[in-house]
């Protein structure tokens, strides 16, 4: 099974639609279009015990399904984009 494009991008600002989180706006910080889950900027919050750092607090993954896009990301700045592969044309003689 292939990469499923998604609509929701990494720094694009989404609303949590279900879960405990419901109702908190956030900033996409990651994107598995394979999996279907994305990461949101203080949702979901987990802590971590690290030996050489000690507690730490992350964000964990959650299910594409449960956000609602609020904010599309903004685009790339100086990033070309393509028109598409022009077709040779045919030589008859």
């Amino acid at each position: 099974m292939g990469k499923i494009k998604l609509k929701i991008k990494k720094g694009a600002t989404v609303k949590v639609v279900a879960g405990a989180d419901k109702g908190k706006k956030g900033v996409v910080l990651a994107v598995s279009s394979r999996a279907m889950k994305i990461k949101v900027q203080g949702v979901r919050v987990q802590s971590h015990f690290d030996k050489k750092d000690g507690m730490k607090t992350l964000e964990g993954f959650m299910d594409y399904s449960n956000v609602a896009l609020v904010e599309a990301a903004p685009a790339a700045k100086g990033k070309k984009t393509s028109a598409g592969k022009k077709k040779a044309a045919s030589k008859t003689a």
